[in-house]
């Protein structure tokens, strides 16, 4: 995969349906790249999963390059708009309830965090993208326990834990992109569940065990 082509070469739509085309063809790359990887998937078949005529595709996006930056545009787009929407909300919820929407708008956006995960991992043009996505994350997490009024000592250190148990969520909400989660796999998400509700609850108490 080559390195990213400039923001510029993609055309961003200006009427509705232009954009409904932009999410399908974006959900439809999510999909391909997630199942096939990067090198595998051809625009060919992103038109054809998308409903999108070839020449249409690629008045959108000029090449694949240009989709797969678009895609982690939009990944990053969406988990630090969701992650901000809970910050505004932190002060008033309770440390399970945090848990619980931390958790939930992560796999909310797991499409595309599945095509995400293969495009950082097959393009060394990315380097900055992948660094970029994460320190958005701990910024997003630490605002979020400083708005629900966590100490700030400590703070850093417990927004790396948070988003390392996040991150284990991935592997358990399916067993192949895809497809749906086995028993095993929904009953660990939901141990999961409970193990982040209980360490920001402990943290959030000040206890420092």
């Amino acid at each position: 995969m080559s390195t990213a082509p400039s923001a510029a070469a993609v055309v961003e739509p200006k009427r509705q349906r232009g954009r409904l085309r932009v999410a399908a063809i974006l959900q439809a790359a999510a999909e391909l790249f997630a199942e096939r990887g990067f090198d595998a998937a051809t625009m060919t078949d992103i038109a054809a999963r998308s409903g999108t005529a070839i020449g249409s595709l690629y008045r959108f996006f000029p090449n694949k390059d240009a989709l797969a930056q678009a895609l982690l545009t939009r990944y990053r787009d969406g988990l630090d708009g969701a992650l901000a929407e809970i910050e505004q909300r932190a002060g008033e919820l309770l440390p399970a309830a945090i848990a619980d929407a931390l958790l939930d708008s992560m796999l909310a956006l797991m499409p595309d965090r599945n095509a995400a995960v293969i495009l950082l991992e097959t393009n060394s043009g990315v380097g900055d993208q992948r660094l970029a996505i994460r320190d958005m994350l701990l910024r997003r997490i630490a605002a979020i326990l400083t708005a629900a009024r966590m100490s700030p000592a400590g703070l850093s250190a417990v927004a790396m834990v948070v988003l390392q148990i996040l991150k284990m969520a991935a592997p358990l909400a399916s067993a192949q992109p895809g497809e749906p989660a086995g028993k095993a796999e929904v009953q660990a998400l939901a141990e999961l569940r409970v193990v982040l509700r209980l360490y920001l609850s402990a943290r959030l108490s000040g206890d420092p065990r």
